[in-house]
């Protein structure tokens, strides 16, 4: 069964507007690894409610932490973690990463990948949003930025 194995940076931004179950709707369960459960848990907050109440939501230990030094120098321990994760498993497996750095070292390691953009397109697509552009203003008053190249790339993706 394909793991959909979740970094943080993603479970923050759906949860900051309200759209957390976008993940459940379209993948059904998903897998944190115990770091993205740490980085989540910092603050006492409603992302560390929900993440910690879904019973959709899976925290999974690594069981190789050897690795975990090979991908220190650009990564956060989550993102290194849902790398590691998506190896150890057979199968081809959905990592959900925004950073670029963490991105351009999964696609290295030839991980099927997504962002959270991706998975608001594809949530339009399936119909579980109306339109992707109003999101993304969402988002960006909760504070999470976006340069003016990638919300051009997103209007273009979602023809909106």
């Amino acid at each position: 069964m394909r793991k959909v194995i979740v970094n943080s940076t993603p479970l923050i931004s759906l949860c900051k507007v309200g759209l957390l179950d976008l993940l459940e709707k379209q993948y059904g369960e998903i897998t944190i690894p115990e770091a993205v459960f740490r980085e989540v848990g910092r603050k006492n907050d409603a992302v560390k409610k929900q993440v910690s109440s879904l019973s959709w939501i899976h925290v999974e230990a690594i069981k190789e932490t050897k690795s975990r030094r090979m991908y220190k120098a650009k990564l956060h321990d989550g993102e290194v973690e849902v790398m590691i994760l998506a190896q150890e498993h057979e199968g081809e497996h959905l990592v959900v990463i925004d950073d670029f750095q963490a991105r351009r070292a999964a696609e290295y390691l030839g991980l099927k990948l997504t962002g959270t953009i991706g998975v608001l397109i594809k949530a339009k697509e399936n119909g579980y949003v109306d339109a992707v552009m109003p999101v993304i203003s969402e988002m960006e008053r909760e504070g999470i930025y976006f340069s003016d190249k990638l919300k051009e790339q997103i209007r273009h993706i979602s023809k909106e």
